[in-house]
């Protein structure tokens, strides 16, 4: 890629630690990846004039801006990356679909059903304009992750018959730290279910081939009340003596049940002590099993039952040769990629497909699918666990 390669103008809607990857991977992604669009990192938009101005200086964007409708007024921006609070994507994303902006949209597409549905009602009608939009489930793109369902899709772990996930953080054990907006239904639309399980569902769903058709499940919040942050005295993220209600889960556990009839079952968790970044699935087939750890994200454990008897044992594969997802734009053999490089595969994936003109994966059709995994969890949780279907 070089200068003379067509631009692609990128505003990003929000800020933060999510803004911080999102950057990572828009900055990072041409210099590693040969794509057909240059992205040019135009501006980056948050509520605050100084701490959006800050952003802007710290991750290499060109300007910044507070108001994000203006942005997506402008004529001189291609892409809109939502790295807000799930209660405004419904809004940003199609007011700028409808502006004529591609979109790139974190995880979980929405806070409620009706928004998603909205959400890819406004995709499927920019689609047929050429303007595509994509949600960010971001560990599609680890390389073990890829390759795993690479496996499945090849057969090589024969017929699925098991699926077992879990993504368990334990950032909130402490029932004194302070309420933020992730513990609010109305910004964040679930606790652990939504911000991780969600992570869980869509991998489930991406390794195995197969969606999920019904659910059974239980939510609870562990703590109910936090401390409220205070701003005084030019500090933030002070917690002050207030207090009030966490009105999300803060545990999720579920059976769910694929097409095929195959049950899997799945944990989220941010009170599970001792684990910082535990995200682990594992699919068990009639010829074999994998079995993939983001804390050990450059590795695939994988179970071959068709060897010999005195053979058999779960196989440790680096997943770093060239031949490998992505593995080839990085390093030699061996020296290893982080959390951040899934970010750069996003980006890379993105741009190649609105370059071809080709609908990106996830969709937000994808995405909505998702979010009816996520409801039918939340009905089930308030009716005792029952079985609850997944609209198709």
């Amino acid at each position: 890629m070089n200068d003379s390669t067509p631009a692609l103008r990128v505003a990003m809607i929000g800020h933060g630690f999510m803004g911080a990857a999102h950057s990572q991977g828009w900055r990072v992604a041409p210099r590693f990846f040969d794509l057909p669009l240059r992205p040019s990192m135009d501006v980056v938009v948050g509520r605050n004039a100084e701490p959006a101005a800050e952003a802007a200086d710290r991750w290499g964007w060109r300007e910044s801006e507070t108001d994000w409708r203006r942005v997506i007024e402008r004529d001189d921006i291609d892409l809109v990356d939502i790295v807000t609070p799930g209660n405004t994507h419904a809004e940003i994303a199609i007011a700028a679909l409808e502006a004529g902006k591609h979109i790139l949209c974190e995880k979980p597409l929405a806070n409620t059903v009706a928004e998603a549905e909205a959400m890819a009602d406004a995709a499927a009608t920019a689609a047929e304009r050429g303007v595509f939009a994509m949600v960010g489930y971001t560990y599609r793109r680890v390389p073990a992750a890829t390759f795993a369902r690479d496996l499945v899709a090849a057969g090589r772990i024969g017929e699925v018959r098991q699926v077992r996930a879990n993504y368990l953080q334990d950032w909130l054990v402490n029932a004194e730290a302070p309420l933020t907006w992730r513990m609010n239904k109305e910004l964040a639309g679930s606790g652990s279910l939504g911000d991780i399980g969600a992570h869980a569902i869509d991998l489930a769903q991406f390794i195995t081939g197969q969606r999920l058709v019904s659910v059974s499940g239980i939510l609870e919040t562990l703590v109910k009340e936090r401390p409220v942050l205070a701003i005084s005295h030019g500090l933030s993220g002070v917690a002050g003596t207030e207090r009030g209600p966490v009105t999300v889960d803060d545990v999720a556990l579920f059976t769910g049940r694929f097409e095929s009839g195959v049950l899997g079952s799945f944990e989220a968790t941010r009170f599970s002590t001792g684990r910082k970044n535990a995200f682990r699935i594992e699919v068990a087939g009639s010829l074999g099993a994998i079995s993939f750890d983001l804390e050990e994200l450059n590795t695939l454990s994988f179970y071959d039952a068709t060897a010999p008897a005195l053979e058999r044992g779960f196989t440790r594969i680096l997943v770093t040769e060239s031949e490998h997802p992505y593995a080839g734009a990085w390093w030699p053999t061996g020296h290893l990629i982080g959390y951040e490089h899934g970010f750069s595969h996003q980006v890379r994936d993105l741009v190649d497909a609105i370059a071809a003109g080709t609908q990106p994966t996830p969709s937000f059709a994808d995405g909505l699918q998702v979010q009816r995994v996520l409801d039918a969890v939340e009905t089930s949780s308030g009716n005792g666990s029952a079985w609850t279907s997944i609209p198709d």
